[in-house]
């Protein structure tokens, strides 16, 4: 589901403007914690009167609160703000291939609890009925009169039809069209607010730049090597923007040919990235079973040749991958995350060394994209599709509340 939440107003419209100072206040001091009324004013651009009604309408709406004296070059001392964790939680969740992922967050992203429930591919009615249960744990210790629920995000493991909530295709799972928030909603009566869904690597970029504080690159992309292999690019730290393409397919790198007349994709082309470099091919390679946790069962087994020259294979195959999205889409930082980073040097090893040695051929330059990984990336699809929802009510039309 697309992240662009633009408001319909009419101009000169006084509550709109009312309206889009509090996202302002909201956005500076989600971005940069701490800081007092006087420097809102002063990088929003907005009058100290206006600062002081927005901030106090949202100090009373629980999205904010006050907290130490800060020093002042001149005039007296303002009260640093921060965000309000005690008011609101988020929920996010993640349907992947082999397991369920599920977090409830305070507004900075924070989370407040998580649970990661291991599963056997089934049918969407089921995984949708055994996802709200789990939902409704989460639910039962986090909502409460004190905290109220702002909404749910759900990611999943397959492009998302632009504007619409359908799950177009999840190839590694065989579900088509899939409405699947519809197969949530009867179970899930008491969870208000805002639902969206999006792709689980899309939902994961978004998080890891909008959660992020203090030095925000202007562009990133994740890159999430599990069961199959994706990516999501997003831009700008005020609302980021998710690049989603005519049909939902921006970023789907798993399924870009690396070997042309290569083995047979599930998607039902040959050579693409996924049948060198994805969980399920490493599992293919190995003849380990899909019932079988594959990064449980090839730890023991890093020292084994042919793991070793699958994994050097596949880390070769990730390490194309990582420079076709640099020269493609040149953004300010790549992450990468996903189960496979688990299997550690015998994978990453090879991606790395390809990417470092061949990043700056093109310009000749000295200066380097930085790519992060991410180690334990279990809950980041999750967490970033909480943080959509964050996102869609501070800058959607609705009043703050």
């Amino acid at each position: 589901m697309s992240t662009s939440y633009q408001q319909q107003h009419k101009a000169g419209d006084l509550h709109f403007l009312k309206r889009l100072n509090r996202s302002a206040i909201l956005e500076l001091v989600r971005r940069t914690p701490g800081l007092t009324r006087a420097d809102i004013a002063t990088q929003a651009q907005l009058t100290k009167a206006t600062v002081g009604a927005g901030v106090q309408s949202l100090l009373h709406q629980g999205w904010l609160r006050e907290g130490e004296l800060q020093k002042s070059s001149g005039g007296r001392p303002g009260r640093a703000l921060h965000l309000n964790e005690e008011r609101h939680v988020l929920f996010g969740a993640e349907v992947g291939v082999h397991g369920l992922r599920l977090v409830a967050c305070a507004l900075s992203g924070r989370v407040l609890e998580s649970h990661h429930e291991h599963i056997v591919p089934t049918t969407p009615e089921a995984t949708a009925e055994l996802l709200a249960e789990l939902l409704q744990g989460l639910m039962r210790a986090h909502m409460s009169d004190e905290r109220r629920c702002l909404g749910l995000g759900v990611a999943l493991p397959g492009p998302i039809a632009p504007g619409k909530p359908v799950l177009r295709l999840a190839p590694n799972l065989g579900w088509r069209d899939i409405r699947f928030l519809d197969l949530l909603r009867p179970h899930l009566s008491r969870l208000e607010g805002t639902w969206l869904m999006d792709n689980e690597a899309k939902a994961a970029a978004f998080g890891e730049l909008y959660f992020r504080t203090g030095n925000i690159p202007e562009s990133l992309v994740y890159v999430s090597a599990g069961t199959g292999i994706g990516s999501g690019m997003v831009e700008g730290s005020h609302l980021p923007l998710v690049a989603r393409g005519i049909h939902g397919l921006a970023g789907e790198i798993g399924h870009t040919v690396l070997q042309p007349g290569g083995l047979y994709c599930h998607c039902g082309n040959r050579g693409c990235a996924e049948t060198l470099v994805s969980g399920w091919s490493i599992r293919a390679a190995l003849g380990i079973a899909e019932e079988e946790d594959l990064i449980e069962t090839l730890l023991p087994r890093l020292h084994e040749p042919d793991v070793q020259v699958t994994l050097r294979r596949a880390g070769e195959a990730l390490g194309i991958l990582l420079l076709n999205l640099h020269h493609t889409q040149n953004p300010s930082e790549i992450v990468l995350g996903g189960s496979l980073t688990q299997l550690g040097a015998p994978l990453l090893d090879p991606a790395l060394d390809y990417f470092k040695a061949n990043q700056s051929r093109l310009l000749g330059t000295t200066q380097r994209v930085p790519l992060r990984v991410i180690q334990d990336s279990t809950f980041v699809a999750a967490r970033g599709a909480a943080a959509q929802v964050l996102a869609s009510i501070i800058h959607g039309p609705n009043e703050l509340s």
